[in-house]
């Protein structure tokens, strides 16, 4: 990055990035959760201890909050282009490690513990939790690799800064 008026934007507004791509992540992982596998392939309701309409219920709810992070993120992605402070690298290291996180909660919390629903009603559901949880780590690994190296990059770049 060399030092201009876009750098200090981007540096000022580093967190904003990180801010942005994880409601976004959260969001697009929900909202394809909820695509996929609740309406298309209808494996599962967000809340499947009770009636038929009560997980429709629940899945209507739960596509709102999809949304709303979305729709959040990208208010916040566009505050960002309007100030020149967009750093994508960082902000798609954050859309993957929000992603993850909401995939590996929703694998591990509502899943397992709480046990709202199953991925699918199958005898080997392990084999469904194992590659669920597994694409939910890569992604937050990938994340968090990118997110680092935007970090290096950031501490470099505010040492640039303090110096001139």
């Amino acid at each position: 990055m060399e030092n201009n008026v876009h750098t200090q934007g981007i540096v000022k507004y580093a967190n904003r990035n990180i801010l942005s791509g994880i409601l976004f992540g959260l969001g697009l992982a929900a909202f394809i959760d909820e695509t996929v596998f609740h309406q298309l392939l209808r494996w599962h309701h967000f809340y499947d201890k009770s009636t038929t309409d009560i997980g429709l219920i629940s899945d209507g709810l739960f596509h709102a909050f999809s949304w709303f992070a979305t729709i959040g993120g990208l208010f916040l992605f566009a505050d960002l282009r309007r100030r020149n402070a967009l750093w994508l690298k960082r902000w798609w290291g954050s859309v993957l490690l929000g992603a993850g996180a909401f995939q590996l909660y929703d694998g591990i919390i509502q899943h397992k513990l709480m046990r709202l629903h199953q991925i699918r009603y199958v005898e080997n559901v392990w084999l469904y939790d194992l590659i669920w949880n597994a694409i939910a780590v890569i992604m937050i690994v990938i994340g968090s690799i990118i997110l680092l190296q935007t970090r290096k990059i950031l501490r470099k770049q505010k040492e640039l800064n303090s110096n001139a």
